[in-house]
């Protein structure tokens, strides 16, 4: 059984990352990329790969060999290149390096894809799902609003308020209540000590507690549990979540 062992040059995906690499690293423009020291750059990092021993891949030396042509051809006197221009038609001769930046162009508008889908990946991963559960039993036998539709809601909401006008009831003040969420976590834990177990629906009493002291007590659990000072547990659907300290489980 033969493994197949892909080697990467100073991490790079391919001859044409390294390209890439060196392009931007010159700061240039990939149109008019500067062959003769961008060939250079390519054959120091070659060869530094063979002073360490590193195996390169036949791709990274067909590489060096398609920058060297290109090199060379750069290279010729400009009366030659200007006779190698005439000598083909106007519209089948072109730059030595416009296939290379073509693939260059290429190679970079897949990495960017792949980077976004990397990143899509990484957001994806953060969403936790479950399978879809049966809800039928918990549906009524019949459904009290079949048939209505927004003009019968708002002929309703309509009539309740003819029905009962609002009322000009005199002002009164209410004094805000102050609590911060590190206060609130510590009455948790004190309940907790005393009581053992509590049920969420207890501490979040709508009808004996302000808004403000419902969100700050919300805010609480959240800490405590991200602090692992608590764990909560549901075990049925739409059953009260149970608050209990948190044990750290000791290796056998």
């Amino acid at each position: 059984m033969t493994v197949e062992v892909k080697f990467k040059l100073n991490s790079f995906e391919g001859p044409l990352d390294l390209l890439l690499h060196l392009i931007d690293q010159s700061e240039v423009d990939i149109y008019e990329v500067p062959i003769s020291q961008i060939t250079d750059q390519y054959m120091n990092m070659i060869q530094e790969a063979n002073h360490y021993e590193i195996e390169v891949a036949s791709e990274f030396i067909v590489m060096a060999a398609t920058l060297l042509a290109i090199k060379s051809r750069m290279l010729l006197p400009k009366q030659e290149i200007f006779e190698e221009a005439h000598s083909f038609m106007d519209d089948e001769w072109m730059d030595p390096r416009e296939e290379l930046v073509e693939k260059l162009l290429e190679y970079k508008r897949y990495k960017r894809l792949g980077e976004m889908l990397r990143e899509q990946e990484e957001e994806r991963s953060q969403v936790y799902t479950r399978v879809p559960a049966d809800l039928s039993p918990f549906a009524p036998v019949e459904n009290p609003v079949a048939g209505l539709t927004t003009d019968d809601l708002l002929q309703a909401f309509v009539l309740a308020l003819q029905t009962h006008p609002p009322k000009n009831e005199p002002m009164t003040r209410l004094a805000r209540e102050e609590i911060s969420v590190s206060d609130r976590m510590e009455e948790i834990v004190q309940e907790l000590a005393i009581q053992g177990r509590i049920l969420f629906t207890s501490l979040l009493d709508w009808t004996k507690m302000s808004k403000e002291r419902v969100i700050t007590t919300f805010l609480a659990l959240l800490e405590l549990m991200k602090t692992k000072r608590i764990k909560c547990s549901q075990y049925d659907l739409f059953t009260d979540i149970l608050i209990e300290p948190f044990v750290q489980e000791v290796a056998p």
